[in-house]
């Protein structure tokens, strides 16, 4: 992105007022490195951490409710929730139904839908005057998010980490202003300068994933920290062994011996109807355990990890408030 400077308002924008917060900043929900620690310390400097379900009970270790306790103990500011919503089985939907409605209770306002009609979501947390945005990489999919009552929509773009989309941010933002509603750009925020592009372009907020990953705040090992520090944005590749879409993931050793590539029988099976979702399923439950167990391991044989091209940028391990702050005040100082 090239850097224009953003002018001293662009520090509130519809989405600071929207959720309640002092920087159109977010930290996205990510499996498996979205601790309490992390989300708390995003929102106490002044942006939005966001809680990723699965990583704070499967990975951290915390039942639902007291996970969202202690990360309201670390922090009175706003947080929110990711909601994966993608038809999937009816225990799972179960689940999600069940988190969302904890979070409610718990005084969660801000919620992020994935994958899914965001419908039933969006009434219920309407019901109690919060607010959802959707993620959505194309046209297509953010007319089937405000169809479900969406409040803004989550750009992911071809520098995002994890599940990136296919368009610049220029131009993915070209295709969804007339929309009507605040946009976030997710991916490729790295530095001030990027923050600052984002804003200028026209975005109400950017959402960094890959950036918060390398903090003190963030449980990930050590080396998966290191690996973002040294990577630079020729080293993220596109596999599509971790759900059987692509993922943007650093090169490794690992990537490099079992390819990028799902194979014949995944793909004939991703390709079905029917037998679409028994795949995603599969691929859903080998992710969840193998991710996990390579974020976590220090001896840095599992390197198996998720990152976007914001890596170019990512220089040292950091605090998270530290990262907020200082992009807070790359914007006053504009």
């Amino acid at each position: 992105m090239s850097s224009p400077v953003a002018a001293p308002s662009k520090l509130e924008t519809a989405f600071t007022r929207q959720v309640g917060i002092e920087l159109p900043l977010v930290c996205g929900a990510m499996y498996p490195c979205s601790n309490p620690e992390l989300v708390a310390a995003v929102s106490d400097a002044g942006g939005i951490g966001i809680v990723q379900p699965i990583s704070l009970t499967y990975v951290h270790g915390h039942e639902f409710r007291e996970g969202l306790r202690l990360t309201r103990r670390l922090t009175s500011k706003p947080i929110g929730m990711n909601a994966l919503i993608e038809q999937s089985s009816r225990a799972y939907h179960e689940r999600m139904a069940q988190w969302i409605d904890i979070a409610l209770e718990e005084g969660i306002r801000f919620f992020i839908t994935s994958l899914g009609n965001p419908r039933w979501v969006a009434e219920r947390v309407h019901a109690v005057n919060g607010v959802v945005y959707h993620d959505v990489t194309e046209r297509k999919w953010a007319a089937k998010g405000l169809e479900g009552g969406v409040d803004g929509l989550i750009a992911v773009n071809n520098r995002a980490g994890g599940h990136a989309g296919a368009k610049s941010a220029q131009a993915l933002y070209d295709e969804l202003v007339d929309l009507g509603v605040p946009l976030i750009c997710a991916g490729g925020i790295g530095t001030e300068a990027d923050f600052l592009a984002a804003l200028n372009i026209g975005y109400a907020g950017v959402q960094m994933g890959t950036r918060f990953i390398a903090t003190e705040e963030c449980r990930a090992s050590e080396v998966y920290k290191a690996a973002i520090v040294n990577a630079s944005e020729n080293d993220i590749v596109l596999s599509e062994r971790v759900t059987g879409v692509p993922v943007a993931v650093i090169r490794t050793p690992y990537i490099e011996r079992t390819g990028l590539k799902a194979g014949s029988i995944a793909r004939w099976m991703l390709r079905g109807r029917r037998t679409k979702y028994l795949m995603r399923t599969i691929y859903a439950l080998k992710s969840l355990w193998q991710l996990k167990r390579s974020s976590l391991d220090e001896t840095g044989e599992r390197d198996y990890w998720q990152a976007g091209k914001s890596v170019s940028g990512i220089n040292s391990v950091e605090s998270a408030q530290t990262i907020v702050r200082r992009f807070a005040e790359a914007v006053r100082g504009g």
